[in-house]
């Protein structure tokens, strides 16, 4: 009978710890960047979403392992700006959306034919783990986090269209000018000792 009170005592704070443990941990915290996230892009333009997470537990890891969207039509999505990052406790992670930075939550290339004013709505869903350290310096998992959600969309053929960078032309004053600096120059190069 001393057996089992003890298996019994062991077990009931084994689950009084876990249940701690889990409620200390609490839900991180995910939000797609910018604020809301409505993205908008002409046709053959890249757009994407940046994101924050914050770990809010005071000892545990959080460690991201999955990433997904819904459904994307008249484009092509691009998951691979994620880079699934390992928080530290009590750390917040900001990654704004940059093409050529390759860095975000997600990209999405608008195909030359898409409709102007055609939206993709969906939901981007991360899952988790916490873990009692660095995942890469001895931490163990401790348990799975719960799934965060944020909503999105992005419209076709709004915003501005790209134009290319020209340098404009000179004026013909502009080039009378600058001819007679070049000329002169040349002249003071003639006029130096060992030249010309």
């Amino acid at each position: 009978m001393k057996l089992f009170s003890c298996t019994l005592v062991g077990l009931i704070a084994f689950l009084a710890a876990e249940h701690s443990t889990a409620n200390a941990q609490g839900a991180y915290t995910f939000s797609v960047l910018p604020a809301g996230g409505s993205i908008a892009g002409p046709a053959n333009s890249t757009i994407g979403w940046g994101y924050s997470i914050t770990n809010p537990s005071a000892t545990q890891w959080l460690v991201i392992t999955g990433l997904s969207a819904g459904t994307f039509v008249n484009g092509s999505p691009d998951s691979s700006y994620f880079d699934f990052p390992v928080i530290p406790p009590s750390t917040t992670v900001t990654v704004p959306f940059s093409s050529t930075a390759h860095a975000g939550l997600y990209g999405l290339v608008w195909d030359s034919a898409a409709p102007s004013g055609f939206v993709n709505t969906g939901t981007f869903t991360l899952v988790a783990e916490w873990w009692t350290g660095d995942p890469l310096g001895g931490g163990t998992f401790s348990t799975d986090a719960p799934d965060q959600n944020a909503a999105y969309s992005a419209t076709a053929g709004a915003g501005s269209t790209p134009t290319p960078t020209s340098v404009p032309a000179l004026p013909v004053w502009g080039m009378v000018a600058l001819a007679g600096a070049l000329a002169a120059t040349g002249l003071r190069l003639l006029r130096q000792p060992g030249r010309g």
